[in-house]
């Protein structure tokens, strides 16, 4: 439903705004609203920890029998145990050993170096494998597996070279699997030209590269008699192939905002609940006024969604909506999925304002997260730990029984240990059991890691971590989530006397001018201080308005070029390399009471 104009002032002035306090600045989103399958003979996958207890390791590890030792080679794979599995391998792959299965052992070997992302050694074996024994039969696996380790090594010619070695009709729809998954990571034209003209007939990197063209941004006029050659080489459909038009600069820029305002249930209750997209929409109207001022104008188009699909479908069919140079929403995962279908369709650009799902915005180039994805924000930590805190590089992760801090817990893992650190322990909480959250770090002895990490905003978790760091006497670095600021249980000295390091995508420094003077014209106009929802809906439309006038409606090759940057009033904003989340994650520290960020935009 489009919402009359009249209803603007209604809307803005609708229910209280609590003033925003630390609490505001730190806290995550209270909601967390909200490719390719991997081919089947690929064996490369990230190494993904599991919390559950770990079988035995097989026995007669390091046994003369070579049939034995092959045999464990393929049960520590199996248990994800892969720098012992290469260990048992690797005397089997040897020609003196003249062991009888040393192709399959070296195959193995690979497996286990892959999934262990030591790229060096599994590459070095499966070259040795093609070179020794060319004959064998499994070979296709073998150039599958390494036409995937090139891939993600970001080495796109030697992947492309190594899988057109496979006979003909030989895993033909998992390379095109393949190809569809990694291709689109892709983040330089100049790359890809490149090979598109080395590989002409590969249809899947055809495809990919028109793909780029249209939907990802790229195209310019220059671009349309080679897009023409694609389309009639790998017979693509023209229609979905034909660049958007009106994809060019502007003087103004049309913005839809599909949010679920609710219109239809007017309760105290509903608008109470309903507040903070009350505030996001404020502060998107308080942007446009301030891009108005500074001479890039664009127009506001507010459409209600609903809290349900049924209501966002219905303005999906309305044919304005595919006029759009832009469109924010919706904040429920289920309908920013089937927006993100009809972003791809219409090439048109839709920003999430409040999900951290980064599976929201895979592979698909019009669709982005305002907000850093959980993962992401897991990396950004995972990079400041190894590289500011020093001491041992190993780490405790625990992470609370939830969708979000169990993606956060897994990601820090990977990209820790990815860098050269190791994670001890990965462990799971349940803080509101008391049982499982003492189970959670019963064993483990606080004194001896580098650091620990705690991925939970629940406040049992915060007072439980720093008794236990207590009892035992222990200091190690902690890493956990702003939201500890706010917790009532815990007293801000406690938290200034520790090494205690926020994960903080939502500071806001008061003393910063862009602060004070959207929390100044916000008050001017609401009589309401503005809530972090306010901000962030200034932010969003400041930023991307912004982007819209300097680049037009097709931005996203411009912003994957760009690094980070200090944003209007939070800490920063980027999408660099192609992301399509935000990657600037703000790490602060209280000192002397008062917070501070420890890694600006543009400090390394």
């Amino acid at each position: 439903m489009r919402l009359p104009a009249f209803l603007s002032t209604v809307l803005l002035c609708a229910g209280l705004a609590a003033a925003p306090s630390l609490h505001a600045q730190s806290a995550r989103p209270a909601a967390k609203p909200a490719g390719p399958a991997a081919p089947k003979p690929a064996v490369a996958k990230p190494a993904v920890a599991k919390p559950a207890t770990m079988p035995p390791p097989p026995a007669g590890l390091g046994s003369a029998d070579q049939d034995l030792r092959y045999k464990n080679g393929k049960i520590l794979v199996e248990q994800g145990r892969y720098a012992l599995a290469m260990q048992e391998l690797e005397p089997l792959t040897v020609p003196a050993a003249k062991f009888a299965r040393a192709p399959e052992a070296a195959y193995l070997y690979a497996v286990a170096a892959s999934r262990a992302k030591k790229w060096a050694e599994a590459e070095q074996m499966l070259n040795l494998l093609r070179n020794r024994y060319p004959s064998w039969a499994g070979l296709p696996e073998a150039l599958f597996l390494q036409g995937q380790i090139s891939f993600e090594q970001q080495d796109y010619s030697n992947a492309l070279t190594v899988l057109n070695e496979l006979p003909a009709n030989t895993l033909t729809s998992e390379r095109a699997n393949m190809e569809a998954m990694y291709l689109p990571r892709i983040s330089e034209k100049a790359v890809f030209q490149g090979l598109v003209r080395n590989f002409a007939q590969d249809a899947a990197l055809g495809r990919a590269y028109a793909d780029k063209l249209v939907r990802g941004g790229w195209y310019t006029p220059a671009d349309q008699t080679q897009l023409d050659q694609l389309i009639s080489r790998f017979n693509l459909d023209r229609n979905a192939y034909t660049p958007r038009p009106g994809g060019t600069k502007k003087s103004s820029y049309n913005i839809g905002v599909l949010l679920p305002f609710e219109f239809n249930d007017m309760s105290w209750e509903k608008r109470r609940r309903n507040q903070f997209v009350t505030d996001l929409y404020a502060g998107l109207r308080l942007a446009k006024d301030s891009l108005q001022r500074a001479g890039r104008p664009v127009q506001l188009f507010a459409y209600d969604t609903g809290a349900d699909t049924v209501q966002l479908k219905q303005v999906l069919t309305l044919p304005e909506l595919a006029g759009m140079d832009l469109i924010i929403g919706p904040v429920y995962k289920s309908g920013s999925k089937i927006l993100a279908q009809y972003a791809q369709q219409h090439q048109i650009a839709v920003v999430n304002p409040l999900s951290q799902d980064g599976s929201l915005v895979t592979d698909n180039a019009w669709h982005y997260l305002f907000e850093p994805g959980t993962a992401t924000q897991a990396r950004q930590a995972a990079q400041f730990a190894y590289t500011r805190l020093g001491g041992p590089r190993t780490a405790v992760v625990l992470y609370e029984d939830t969708n979000d801090e169990t993606a956060f817990g897994l990601a820090y893992k990977q990209a820790y240990e990815a860098l050269g650190g190791k994670v001890l322990q990965l462990r799971r909480l349940k803080s509101d059991d008391e049982t499982t959250l003492a189970a959670g770090f019963g064993g483990i002895d606080l004194t001896a890691v580098g650091h620990l990490v705690v991925a939970s905003d629940n406040p049992k978790a915060g007072v439980f971590t720093l008794s236990a760091m207590r009892v035992q006497n222990a200091k190690p670095p902690l890493i956990t989530y702003a939201s500890w600021l706010n917790n009532n249980r815990l007293s801000l000295d406690q938290l200034d006397s520790r090494d205690v390091y926020f994960v903080h995508p939502k500071y806001l420094d008061r003393n910063n001018p862009g602060v004070r003077r959207v929390r100044q014209l916000y008050t001017q106009q609401l009589n309401l201080p503005p809530s972090v929802f306010a901000y962030t809906g200034f932010e969003l439309l400041y930023y991307f308005g912004s982007q819209l006038h300097q680049y037009g409606p097709a931005f996203q090759q411009p912003l994957a070029n760009g690094g980070p940057v200090s944003g209007a009033v939070f800490q920063g904003i980027g999408y660099p390399d192609g992301a399509h989340d935000n990657q600037y994650v703000p790490i602060t520290k209280l000192e002397r009471l008062e917070v501070e960020v420890l890694n600006p935009v543009g400090f390394r």
